[in-house]
C-alpha cells in the first residue's frame, strides 16, 4: 500500500539502531525507497490482508522481541525510551502501550479512542495475531495480538495519525466496512438487532464513552461508529453484480 507520507515519520521514531522490518504490499509510490532509505529491510509480497500478512512478517523477524508498528503510527520520546528501558522478566510475554489516535489534526479523548492499550511489544515465538470484526462475522480485520504470558504496560504513548481528514475517514470506512460486509451472513434476527443497537450506540460513544469532550470531532466518531454495523450489514445484504 502507499505510505510514502507516513513512513518516514514512523521509522524516526523507532530506536536508534533497531533493526527494522517493513512488509510492502507492491506500493506504487516511494514507500519501499523511503523505507529503505531509512534504514529498514523490506519485503515485497502481494496484499495478503491484514492478518495473513503479519502473520507473514513475523515469521520474518530475526529477534526475540518484536514492536508491530503500523506506517500511520509512531513512537513519542517516551515511549522510545520505555522500549529501551524494559527488562522484562521470563513471565512477561507482551506489553501494552497507549495510543492516541488523531483525527483532522487533533488527538481525539473520548469515542473509545483515547483509551486504547494494544499489545504491541512482545516476544516473538509466543505471539499469535487474531481478527475481532467490529461487526461480527469472519471478516478478518481489527486484528490485535494475543500472547499466553502475563502483559504490563510501557510508558509513553503511540501517536496514531490514521486520519487526517474526514475524507481520509470515509475513505477508510467504506473499504473496513466493505471487509465486514464480505465476512457477514446475514440473518433477520442478525438485522433487527443490529438497526436496533444502531440507535444507542451513538450516545453511548458520545456520552458514555467521552465523546462530547472532543466536540464536533466527537460528534462525528459518534455518528459513523453507530453507522458502523449497519452500513456492513447493507452490504452484506446488497445482491451480488456479476
Amino acid at each position: 500500500m502507499n505510505e510514502a507520507e507516513n513512513v518516514p515519520g514512523a521509522l524516526a521514531g523507532l530506536p536508534a539502531g533497531s533493526p527494522v522490518l517493513v512488509v510492502d504490499a507492491e506500493s506504487s509510490d516511494d514507500t519501499v525507497l523511503l523505507a529503505r532509505a531509512g534504514g529498514a529491510e523490506v519485503v515485497v509480497r502481494p496484499w495478503a490482508g491484514f492478518v495473513a500478512t503479519r502473520r507473514f512478517a513475523l515469521t520474518c523477524v530475526k529477534t526475540p522481541w518484536t514492536f508491530m508498528l503500523d506506517a500511520d503510527e509512531a513512537l513519542d520520546d517516551a515511549l522510545r525510551d520505555a522500549v529501551l528501558e524494559a527488562n522484562p522478566p521470563p513471565n512477561v510475554d507482551g506489553y501494552a502501550v497507549r495510543r492516541v489516535t488523531f483525527f483532522c489534526g487533533r488527538p481525539i479523548t473520548g469515542c473509545g479512542w483515547g483509551d486504547e492499550a494494544p499489545l504491541r511489544l512482545f516476544r516473538t515465538e509466543r505471539a499469535l495475531v487474531m481478527a475481532q470484526p467490529a461487526a461480527g462475522g469472519q471478516a478478518e480485520v481489527h486484528e490485535a495480538w494475543r500472547v499466553d504470558g502475563d502483559v504490563r504496560r510501557l510508558g509513553g504513548t503511540l501517536l496514531h495519525y490514521s486520519y487526517p481528514t474526514r475524507a481520509a475517514y470515509w475513505a477508510k470506512f467504506d473499504r473496513y466496512t466493505s471487509l465486514e460486509a464480505a465476512g457477514l451472513k446475514p440473518t433477520l434476527f442478525g438485522a433487527v438487532r443490529t438497526i436496533v443497537t444502531a440507535g444507542v450506540r451513538f450516545p453511548w460513544f458520545f456520552f458514555a464513552r467521552g465523546g462530547y469532550r472532543d466536540g464536533w470531532r466527537g460528534a462525528f466518531i459518534a455518528y459513523a461508529s453507530a453507522l458502523y454495523p449497519v452500513v456492513s450489514l447493507w452490504k452484506a445484504m446488497k445482491p451480488s453484480r456479476s
